[in-house]
């Protein structure tokens, strides 16, 4: 072994002092060491999910890794999905203990996404999902705004919900909801919820899907529905200072600034607590006026594909 290798949990580290990538003020063993750490609050994000992660390698691009590589120890506990786009059956991970996520870290995956729903529970999401996707800048205050604004549409249809930052520019807001939910109801919700936000303050919030639609507002994404993935809560992600998807109390929301918490800070910052597990509110069931409210409005992804075709047409009409 080189002198910047070594053994934890029966896992081999390797490379350790090389630079994690680009721009990421940190190195593979900052990643290793942070995910160690951390271990105790990521793992019951990851359990029993299948695991998309965030690769990086020396002089490549990112790639994210769904279907686990040949070289995959046996140990790894796995779930087979099948996936309709591609027309194959993919074995994901199941990142349920230490050692796992120390083989991931090896493998320098930094990101870190799951899915709504455990394994062979696909119907059945924990919880649901929207996403605060504010305009190129520095825009984190006006998500920031829109965040509260989502709060008080949680709060008008008796729901609750905690809010961590993307780790990039945004903010996502997850309710957790009752084991009864189906995927059908929570996407329906969503849209409601979503559309209710966007109500409050339209000059601030959109639910455009179209980016030129939008106008400069924070995007309320309420497309993170069924086999969607979101970003674990303590996550790093792949930019400039290694930063971490971090929750944030909605009292501290607004003096929050999300490049304090990156995988050099976030360790001394949490001493021994679990700020997203008290943070996150017991599952709640779903208002039945609210899931029919959101029936009643189009997927956002499916409505702008439309009308990017009615448009493209109208332009063709029009020569």
């Amino acid at each position: 072994m080189g002198a910047a290798d070594e053994t934890r949990d029966g896992v081999s580290l390797t490379n350790l002092d090389q630079p994690l990538f680009d721009s990421a003020g940190a190195t593979k063993r900052d990643l290793v060491d942070y995910l160690d750490a951390v271990h105790g609050r990521i793992l019951p994000e990851l359990r029993d999910r299948p695991l998309s992660v965030l690769r990086v390698r020396p002089g490549q691009e990112p790639f994210m890794q769904k279907n686990l590589p040949k070289y995959t120890p046996d140990w790894v506990r796995r779930t087979e999905v099948w996936a309709e786009a591609s027309h194959r059956r993919i074995s994901y991970a199941l990142c349920d203990d230490r050692r796992t996520l120390l083989w991931f870290a090896n493998q320098r995956a930094v990101e870190y996404h799951a899915p709504l729903a455990r394994a062979g529970q696909a119907e059945h999401p924990t919880h649901l999902v929207l996403d605060l996707d504010p305009p190129e800048g520095d825009s984190f205050g006006a998500a920031v705004r829109v965040a509260l604004l989502v709060r008080q549409a949680l709060t008008d249809a008796g729901l609750a919900g905690a809010v961590k930052t993307s780790g990039a520019k945004g903010l996502h807001v997850i309710v957790p909801v009752a084991s009864s939910t189906t995927a059908e109801e929570a996407a329906a919700a969503t849209r409601a919820l979503a559309a209710r936000a966007e109500r409050l303050d339209p000059a601030l919030a959109t639910t455009a899907f179209i980016v030129a639609d939008r106008g400069g507002r924070v995007f309320v994404d309420s497309t993170r529905a069924y086999g969607a993935t979101v970003v674990a809560a303590y996550s790093p992600r792949i930019r400039p200072g290694t930063p971490v998807s971090y929750p944030v109390g909605w009292a501290d929301l607004e003096s929050a600034t999300p490049a304090d918490f990156t995988v050099r800070t976030v360790p001394a910052l949490l001493g021994e607590r679990d700020p997203w597990a008290e943070a996150l509110p017991d599952p709640q069931p779903l208002p039945a006026e609210l899931v029919e409210e959101g029936r009643g409005i189009p997927v956002a992804r499916v409505q702008a594909m439309h009308e990017g075709k009615r448009r493209a047409k109208a332009r063709r009409e029009a020569g």
